[in-house]
Protein backbone atom coordinates (compact mmCIF):
# COMPACT_ATOMS: atom_id res chain seq x y z
CA UNK A 1 0.00 0.00 0.00
CA UNK A 2 1.74 3.59 -1.04
CA UNK A 3 2.49 5.70 1.67
CA UNK A 4 -0.01 8.70 2.16
CA UNK A 5 1.71 12.23 2.01
CA UNK A 6 -1.30 14.59 1.92
CA UNK A 7 0.64 17.94 2.03
CA UNK A 8 2.68 16.42 -1.11
CA UNK A 9 -0.06 15.64 -2.99
CA UNK A 10 -1.65 19.27 -1.73
CA UNK A 11 1.18 21.08 -2.95
CA UNK A 12 1.50 19.40 -6.56
CA UNK A 13 -2.18 19.91 -7.10
CA UNK A 14 -1.45 23.69 -6.19
CA UNK A 15 0.75 24.11 -8.50
CA UNK A 16 -1.17 22.15 -11.70
CA UNK A 17 -4.01 24.36 -10.58
CA UNK A 18 -1.32 27.57 -11.15
CA UNK A 19 -0.10 26.29 -14.70
CA UNK A 20 -3.08 25.08 -16.09
CA UNK A 21 -2.36 26.59 -19.16
CA UNK A 22 1.26 26.38 -18.83
CA UNK A 23 1.43 22.65 -17.91
CA UNK A 24 4.00 21.84 -15.72
CA UNK A 25 6.36 18.34 -15.97
CA UNK A 26 7.70 15.83 -13.88
CA UNK A 27 11.04 17.70 -13.62
CA UNK A 28 9.75 20.98 -12.91
CA UNK A 29 7.47 19.68 -10.65
CA UNK A 30 10.51 17.77 -8.53
CA UNK A 31 11.91 20.91 -8.81
CA UNK A 32 9.53 22.66 -7.17
CA UNK A 33 8.66 20.03 -4.32
CA UNK A 34 11.76 18.03 -3.49
CA UNK A 35 10.65 14.47 -3.97
CA UNK A 36 11.32 11.81 -6.20
CA UNK A 37 9.39 11.86 -9.15
CA UNK A 38 7.60 8.71 -8.51
CA UNK A 39 6.94 9.16 -5.16
CA UNK A 40 5.34 12.82 -6.15
CA UNK A 41 3.08 10.94 -8.48
CA UNK A 42 2.23 7.65 -6.12
CA UNK A 43 1.07 10.28 -3.52
CA UNK A 44 -1.10 12.65 -5.80
CA UNK A 45 -2.64 9.42 -7.43
CA UNK A 46 -3.11 7.81 -3.90
CA UNK A 47 -4.68 11.15 -2.29
CA UNK A 48 -6.66 11.79 -5.32
CA UNK A 49 -7.37 8.75 -7.16
CA UNK A 50 -6.24 10.30 -10.58
CA UNK A 51 -2.69 10.73 -12.25
CA UNK A 52 -1.11 13.79 -12.01
CA UNK A 53 -1.33 14.20 -16.06
CA UNK A 54 -4.92 13.32 -15.95
CA UNK A 55 -5.81 16.06 -13.11
CA UNK A 56 -4.24 18.52 -15.78
CA UNK A 57 -6.01 17.36 -18.53
CA UNK A 58 -9.17 17.40 -16.90
CA UNK A 59 -9.15 20.75 -15.27
CA UNK A 60 -7.95 22.19 -18.82
CA UNK A 61 -11.29 20.36 -20.62
CA UNK A 62 -13.54 22.15 -18.12
CA UNK A 63 -11.99 25.70 -18.39
CA UNK A 64 -12.68 24.92 -22.08
CA UNK A 65 -15.95 23.33 -21.67
CA UNK A 66 -17.05 26.73 -19.72
CA UNK A 67 -15.34 29.07 -22.59
CA UNK A 68 -17.14 26.82 -25.73
CA UNK A 69 -20.53 27.31 -23.28
CA UNK A 70 -19.93 31.10 -23.55
CA UNK A 71 -20.06 31.26 -27.20
CA UNK A 72 -15.65 30.67 -28.17
CA UNK A 73 -14.53 28.61 -30.99
CA UNK A 74 -13.06 25.77 -30.38
CA UNK A 75 -10.02 26.95 -31.67
CA UNK A 76 -9.94 30.00 -29.72
CA UNK A 77 -10.82 27.62 -26.71
CA UNK A 78 -7.67 25.20 -27.42
CA UNK A 79 -5.17 28.10 -27.66
CA UNK A 80 -6.21 29.95 -24.42
CA UNK A 81 -6.59 26.49 -22.74
CA UNK A 82 -3.16 24.89 -23.36
CA UNK A 83 -4.11 21.94 -25.92
CA UNK A 84 -1.55 22.07 -28.79
CA UNK A 85 -3.83 22.30 -30.98
CA UNK A 86 -8.13 22.10 -31.85
CA UNK A 87 -7.50 18.27 -32.51
CA UNK A 88 -5.58 17.68 -29.42
CA UNK A 89 -8.20 19.71 -27.80
CA UNK A 90 -10.77 17.74 -29.05
CA UNK A 91 -9.45 14.07 -28.24
CA UNK A 92 -9.14 14.96 -24.88
CA UNK A 93 -12.37 16.51 -24.32
CA UNK A 94 -14.61 14.08 -26.49
CA UNK A 95 -12.76 10.81 -24.31
CA UNK A 96 -13.59 13.27 -21.27
CA UNK A 97 -16.94 14.67 -22.16
CA UNK A 98 -18.11 12.14 -24.66
CA UNK A 99 -19.07 14.72 -27.34
CA UNK A 100 -17.07 16.82 -29.29
CA UNK A 101 -16.22 20.70 -28.95
CA UNK A 102 -18.49 21.67 -31.49
CA UNK A 103 -20.82 19.83 -30.17
CA UNK A 104 -20.92 21.88 -26.95
CA UNK A 105 -21.53 25.75 -27.91
CA UNK A 106 -24.34 27.85 -26.71
CA UNK A 107 -27.48 26.59 -27.68
CA UNK A 108 -28.48 27.99 -31.13
CA UNK A 109 -30.74 31.12 -31.29
CA UNK A 110 -34.41 30.76 -31.94
CA UNK A 111 -35.26 32.17 -35.25
CA UNK A 112 -37.92 35.30 -34.69
CA UNK A 113 -41.23 34.63 -33.88
CA UNK A 114 -40.58 30.68 -33.20
CA UNK A 115 -40.72 29.44 -29.46
CA UNK A 116 -39.90 26.23 -28.45
CA UNK A 117 -43.53 26.02 -27.22
CA UNK A 118 -45.37 26.49 -30.75
CA UNK A 119 -42.65 24.27 -32.25
CA UNK A 120 -43.65 21.29 -30.75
Amino acid sequence: MPRRDPALARRLRELLDERIVDGLTLTEATALVPAHPAHLVRAFSTAYGIAPHQYLMSRRVERARRLLLAGRTPAEVAAETGFYDQAHLTRQFKRLVGVTPAATGPAPAEPAGVSRRSAA
